[in-house]
């Protein structure tokens, strides 16, 4: 086969460029670190790299998003713990307002301290987070979520939504709650309206529901109840001895109400060490105060939305506490409504707290779920970055001896070269 002389230059060329190149991208793979520099070095790695970095991405809003979520959590966390203390405190001012020693300035003092907790828990209730977005107005973040309305109650201007926060690949997790379940929908103990209009001089007391659960089954609705108070002389003969008074219960149609056996519901009423009777019906108490007579007629019936809900918030229960001590005063009837007040308040207050201690019991689970997931993040961060090292990172110590190799076939390439470019006839013909 004849080679012409300038085939031979351009093989040679050809081959000194190569071998050049060669040396330039080990080089650049030497001088970068990394082993693909182009997809076309490795078009499967570079795919899997593509999705590393995409999963990389991924973990690192994961991150924030966990601390948001924690700053978030442990923020509310804080607040819940402020709110507990008092409402503590104002149930400690209950029991103390109880004190049949207490003086009206005392009580004034007493309804003092309260308004300053009350514009205290109204104030934590309306907390907001470093981007001034509300805590617990649920997805109305931007919306002062507890209002006081011009007649001293409260109103709730949020909604029952929760937020949520991605944190994982299938993981999310709430990062606030709603003022709504939280601060309004706290049991009302009384949740019952009661009724004197029947007595001449007896009264009958705030009903109080002992036992939600047969109050829910068992107590008529919707007309409820009325008791019908008997006189009956232990001596007939004789008019001044003493008189023993029993109850019968009836309908709102004067049918007697029966027990499981069909019997009628009546009692004997006993008085207590102050005076009072109580009677108790399908998971309800009331109290009857003053002079009884015969023939006297008491009600009771089931709440509504205007009067001895179902729910009443922590903030109306403060209020009507508060306004109690303010408005009544030493007379008998004062003292009464003070004692009825104070019994519900407090056991209102106990279960807002109560309502309180299982949300922070459900914001530690949370935070616990945060810090597992913060630890499987980091891990499935390593191994991403283990994966990513192994795929696209140099073997300085193979890339370096490549080189040696590459740089000595350069040599050899341009030395040949000169040799073969000197092969000429005209050199013969000089």
């Amino acid at each position: 086969m004849r080679i012409s002389t300038i085939q031979a230059f351009n093989t040679g060329i050809r081959g000194i460029q190569d071998n050049y190149s060669a040396v330039t991208r080990t080089q650049e793979q030497i001088t970068s670190g990394k082993r693909i520099l182009t997809p076309a070095d490795d078009p499967v790695a570079s795919v899997r790299l593509l999705q590393l970095d995409q999963e990389a991405s991924k973990l690192a809003q994961y991150k924030d998003n966990l601390t948001a979520a924690t700053n978030s959590l442990t923020q509310e966390e804080a607040i819940l713990n402020s709110v507990n203390n008092i409402l503590q405190r104002v149930r400690e001012i209950a029991l103390e307002a109880g004190n049949g020693a207490l003086d009206a300035g005392g009580r004034q003092a007493l309804a003092q301290e309260l308004a300053e907790r009350e514009g205290e828990l109204h104030g934590l209730l309306n907390s907001q987070n470093a981007r001034g977005e509300y805590l617990f107005g649920g997805y109305q973040s931007d919306t002062q979520p507890f209002v006081k309305n011009p007649d001293g109650s409260y109103s709730y201007a949020g909604d029952e939504g929760q937020r949520s926060i991605q944190i994982g690949s299938a993981k999310m997790v709430a990062i606030n709650d709603n003022g709504k379940e939280l601060f309004v929908d706290v049991g009302n103990v009384n949740r019952v309206q009661t009724d004197d209009s029947g007595a001449a001089d007896a009264r009958i007391s705030l009903g109080v529901v002992e036992n939600k659960g047969r109050y829910d089954t068992e107590f008529p609705r919707p007309d409820g109840v009325r008791i019908n108070i008997s006189a009956t002389p232990d001596d007939p003969a004789d008019p001044d001895s003493p008189v023993s008074y029993s109850y019968a219960l009836v309908d709102a149609d004067g049918n007697p109400v029966v027990d499981a056996d069909g019997a009628p519901i009546t009692g004997t009423l006993e008085a207590n060490a102050a005076g009072s009777y109580e009677i108790r019906y399908a998971g309800v108490a009331v109290t009857l105060d003053g002079e009884l007579a015969d023939g006297d007629q008491f009600g009771i019936r089931p709440g509504d939305a205007d009067n001895n809900s179902e729910k009443r918030s922590v903030l109306d229960t403060v209020s009507l506490l508060r306004e109690t001590l303010e408005n009544t005063d030493d007379s008998t009837e004062g003292k009464l409504q003070r004692r009825d007040m104070l019994s519900i308040s407090v056991q209102n207050l106990d279960n807002a707290m109560n309502q309180v201690l299982g949300v922070q019991t459900s914001l530690g689970a949370r935070l616990n779920v945060i810090e597992s997931t913060q630890l499987e993040n980091d891990e499935a961060s390593l191994i991403n970055a283990t994966v990513q090292s192994g795929l696209e990172d140099l073997d300085y110590a193979e890339a370096l001896s490549r080189l040696s190799m590459e740089s000595i076939v350069l040599q050899a390439a341009q030395q040949s070269f000169v040799k073969v470019s000197g092969l000429s006839l005209f050199n013969f013909l000089r």
